[in-house]
């Protein structure tokens, strides 16, 4: 996703701090005609820099200003000349250039009051937030400085005095808004870094000053899931949010979720990624704090349950997140030889059959059960119709469905015990004929 910010237009944004300044965004400061008796610049000076300010094409508006700064380098004049540059640069969306003369602004130190600074770094903010891609932007010395400069801004910013004419209200959620620039450009400058921590702090602070911004969610959660290791959790829960809250790209931001996620956990079958991020968006949309119980399971803690054969039917019976681990750690797996007792067989068409068979660990079980728990679709074996009922087979098969409630077990693609088949009779017996069941038999056992 392309990481564009959305930015208010900062002559609205930086009324009030701008009407304290010597120097504004909307329009062009420049020294006075009426100069004191040694305004550190003289009238030649003066004169070129108004014909150089006053150009009305921009592009030699540009060449007049530089070549300007080139002939004198008047150092009364220079922050007004950087000043009207980087606004000039800006109107012509070159980013690149209105940060490299926000920067030499910046750079004239004691020359330019604090007030000044905090304007020229929140117009850095949004200079570098709007063009945030540009390769020339994302240099380790630009990323940096970057950062150096969004830090820069906090801190002034906590300074300012709040103007007489402004409500305490108005001032705190222009304070909050130019706070949310200097954190958001944080973050993307972190991330670009690969620096996920530092990521995570800046965009978790931007959203504390303006919890409704969907890219700012995505970028979290983005950054969580890239950490090492990856916090998961937290990473689609706000990749979810910012769903919720109408982010541009809806389908790009639910693409790039399942493809982490398949990434991070490695699932037995892919439809379970599907159902997943499904049940993220349900909660998400539903309320702005991630439930406790919501987790996302790793691809170590998928492997463990798939090899917890003990707790196979157990975990699976009892749902909630044990049950959730397991499916998810053997949906799409193929068993071998489970054994279960017949039910019911249910005819389909051409070579295809379902058993409702049941499974237990302890033939006890096994015998007391008047509901099947699974469902077996057997697939070239009509002969499998013949099996009696309450006859005991085996049959390998893939898990691709569950119900926890009632609980079912579905089996696709499944074969029968050549074995088994080949003793039952010809003539399917009375009911009530069976072998003696082995329950911890194939990998099924529980």
């Amino acid at each position: 996703m392309k990481p564009v910010l959305k930015w208010m237009r900062m002559a609205s944004l930086l009324a009030a701090l701008l009407a304290m300044t010597s120097m504004g965004w909307a329009q062009a400061a420049a020294p006075a005609a009426q100069a004191p008796a040694n305004p550190g610049y003289t009238t030649a000076e003066y004169n070129a820099y108004q014909a150089a300010n006053t150009t009305p094409d921009p592009a030699a508006k540009i060449r007049a200003l530089e070549a300007f700064i080139a002939q004198y380098n008047n150092p009364t004049l220079m922050p007004f000349a950087y000043r009207s540059l980087y606004q000039t640069y800006y109107a012509q969306k070159n980013y690149a250039k209105t940060i490299e003369y926000i920067d030499k602004l910046l750079a004239l130190g004691d020359k330019v009051s604090a007030q000044d600074k905090l304007a020229a770094l929140v117009n850095r903010g949004q200079a570098y937030g709007a063009g945030a891609t540009d390769a020339a932007l994302q240099t380790p010395e630009m990323l940096t400085k970057t950062r150096e400069a969004s830090a820069q801004g906090v801190t002034l910013l906590a300074g300012l005095a709040k103007p007489a004419n402004l409500t305490d209200d108005a001032f705190n959620n222009q304070k909050k808004a130019i706070g949310f620039v200097f954190h958001s450009v944080a973050g993307i400058a972190a991330s670009y870094q690969k620096e996920f921590k530092g990521a995570i702090t800046s965009f978790k602070e931007a959203l504390a000053l303006n919890p409704q911004d969907a890219t700012t969610h995505y970028r979290l959660g983005a950054a969580y899931l890239q950490d090492m290791p990856p916090v998961a959790d937290d990473g689609f829960w706000e990749l979810g949010r910012s769903i919720a809250l109408k982010i541009p790209g809806t389908d790009q931001v639910k693409q790039f979720m399942r493809g982490r996620l398949i990434q991070y956990q490695q699932p037995g079958c892919e439809k379970s990624a599907d159902d997943q991020i499904n049940q993220v968006l349900t909660l998400s949309g539903a309320g702005d704090q991630r439930p406790a119980d919501l987790h996302v399971p790793s691809a170590q803690e998928l492997a463990a349950a798939r090899d917890d054969t003990t707790n196979f039917l157990p975990w699976l019976k009892e749902g909630g997140a044990h049950g959730n681990t397991m499916w998810l750690a053997t949906c799409g797996l193929e068993y071998p030889d489970v054994t279960v007792r017949v039910m019911e067989i249910v005819p389909g068409e051409a070579d295809k059959l379902t058993l409702r068979v049941f499974r237990a660990p302890t033939q006890e079980a096994m015998e007391a059960a008047t509901a099947p728990n699974m469902e077996v679709h057997i697939v070239g074996q009509p002969e499998a119709r013949r099996i009696p009922k309450d006859d005991y087979i085996r049959f390998t098969g893939t898990l691709t469905a569950y119900q926890p409630t009632p609980f079912l077990l579905t089996w696709d693609e499944a074969k029968v015990n050549e074995q088994d088949l080949q003793e039952i009779p010809a003539e399917t017996p009375a009911p009530g004929r069976g072998r003696p069941a082995a329950p911890g038999r194939g990998r099924g056992g529980a």
